[in-house]
C-alpha cells in the first residue's frame, strides 16, 4: 500500500498573470493536503528540488510530493484540484476515462491562453545558472 501524500509543492510561473491568478486561486480554497507555492526555476525551487530540469517548470506547471513523485501538466492541474476541499470530487472524475478529455482540454487552452497574454521570455525565462 502507498504512503499517502501530506503536502504538496506547486512550481508555478511567477512572470505569467494567469499563473499568478491560479496561485492566487489556489491559496484561498479549503486545503485537504497544504500546497506550497513556489516559483518555478527561483532559488527556492532550486534549493528544494536541485535534482528537477528547472527549465522544464517554467513551460508546464509541475507539483512535487512530499515524497519525491513529479506530476506535470494535466497531472499536475488534477493533483492540485485533488488537494482542496471542494474540488476533489472533481478531481476524481477528472482522472477517469470520462473527465481525462476535459481535463486535457482544459490544460491546453490554459497554455494557449498563457501564450496569448505572457510578455515574451527574450531570454528571462532560462534558469540562470547554479552559484558555483
Amino acid at each position: 500500500m502507498g504512503i499517502p501524500v501530506k503536502r504538496l509543492t506547486v512550481l508555478y510561473d511567477a512572470q505569467c498573470p494567469l499563473c499568478v491568478h491560479l496561485r492566487h486561486w489556489l491559496l484561498r480554497q479549503r486545503q485537504l493536503v497544504p500546497l506550497d507555492l513556489v516559483p518555478a526555476a527561483s532559488q527556492e525551487a532550486r534549493r528544494r528540488f536541485p535534482d528537477l530540469d528547472h527549465e522544464s517548470t517554467l513551460r508546464e506547471i509541475t507539483v512535487i510530493g512530499d515524497r519525491g513523485q513529479v506530476y506535470r501538466s494535466t497531472a499536475a492541474w488534477i493533483v492540485c484540484l485533488w488537494a482542496l476541499a471542494e474540488h476533489r470530487p472533481r478531481a476524481h472524475w477528472l482522472s477517469t476515462p470520462a473527465g481525462a478529455p476535459f481535463a486535457k482540454v482544459t490544460v491546453l487552452a490554459a497554455a494557449k491562453y498563457r501564450e496569448m497574454t505572457a510578455a515574451p521570455c527574450e531570454g528571462r525565462c532560462e534558469v540562470p545558472a547554479p552559484p558555483g
